[in-house]
């Protein structure tokens, strides 16, 4: 990497806590269960985070990471490069903007720019993985945001889920909907919409129906092998079982398979399956 004060910036949702060979500072999002915050740093008892949720009977939430956070992720770096999570789910993206103006009055020459992703997860991870590559290719700061908004019209996010449990506490499905979810091992296969919402679009039973089912919803976007990031809420096994789907059928294919953090565990729950990947 050239010799220039660059930050990488991201919202927890990314699942990276760190980034290797680049300075990178993740803001993290945080879960409220009534009188309980889970940050999503470091520090969180994932585990107990879930054993709360579920004990908890009342309405859950997330909140955003406030404006004062994203200018401490900033630090003091001549250019800022960074994606959030969609903004159709969270306020975090607007937070950045808001501290990217209050950045640039106090460090007037530097240059910040924070994708929206309209996204979340894995699909995040693969635009981080891009500024990564092209910050290397030594393209300047203009090349760089030119050629991430092209590369993010290529990515994409499938998901699997066995539960809609938060989603129903969090006011976003009704209770009568989430129910239906993982009675008689029904699972939901969906997908990011091009407006930044989680679409839910098929019911499977069993996980390898709906691996099945992943995997034609990734085809029809134009996946034909390439870079694929895998995020599971404690079902290594299924993430497993479908990178092995995923080598069998393409030979030039690149998996990584990663633990959801606090947000995207949340969101997912115990069972999930997320999967970003290049169309």
């Amino acid at each position: 990497m050239m010799n220039r004060n660059i930050r990488l910036v991201s919202d927890s949702s990314i699942n990276l806590l760190s980034f290797e060979g680049f300075d990178y500072a993740a803001v993290p999002m945080k879960v409220v269960a009534g009188d309980t915050e889970y940050v999503d740093n470091s520090a969180l008892d994932l585990p107990a985070m879930l054993k709360g949720l579920k004990e908890y009977k009342g309405k859950s939430s997330t909140a955003c990471p406030s404006v004062g956070e994203w200018l401490e992720a900033f630090g003091d770096a001549d250019e800022v490069l960074g994606v959030a999570i969609t903004s159709n789910l969270s306020g975090c993206y607007n937070a950045s903007q808001v501290a990217a103006k209050q950045y640039l009055k106090s460090h007037p020459n530097a240059k910040v720019f924070i994708l929206d992703s309209y996204s979340t997860g894995p699909e995040m991870h693969l635009i981080l993985e891009k500024y990564a590559e092209l910050i290397n290719e030594g393209l300047s700061f203009e090349e760089i945001v030119e050629a991430i908004k092209e590369y993010s019209k290529k990515t994409h996010l499938m998901f699997s889920l066995a539960s809609l449990s938060n989603f129903a506490k969090n006011g976003r499905i009704s209770p009568a909907v989430a129910a239906a979810v993982g009675l008689l091992n029904i699972r939901i296969v969906g997908k990011a919409s091009d407006e930044g919402t989680l679409e839910p679009m098929h019911k499977c039973r069993g996980e390898k129906r709906a691996m099945a089912q992943l995997l034609s919803c990734m085809e029809a976007v134009g996946f034909k092998g390439g870079k694929v990031h895998l995020c599971h809420t404690y079902n290594l096994e299924m993430a497993e079982k479908f990178a092995e789907m995923l080598r069998q059928k393409y030979a030039d294919v690149k998996l990584t398979i990663r633990q959801n953090l606090g947000l995207c565990s949340y969101y997912a729950e115990e069972g999930a399956l997320l999967v970003g990947f290049e169309g």
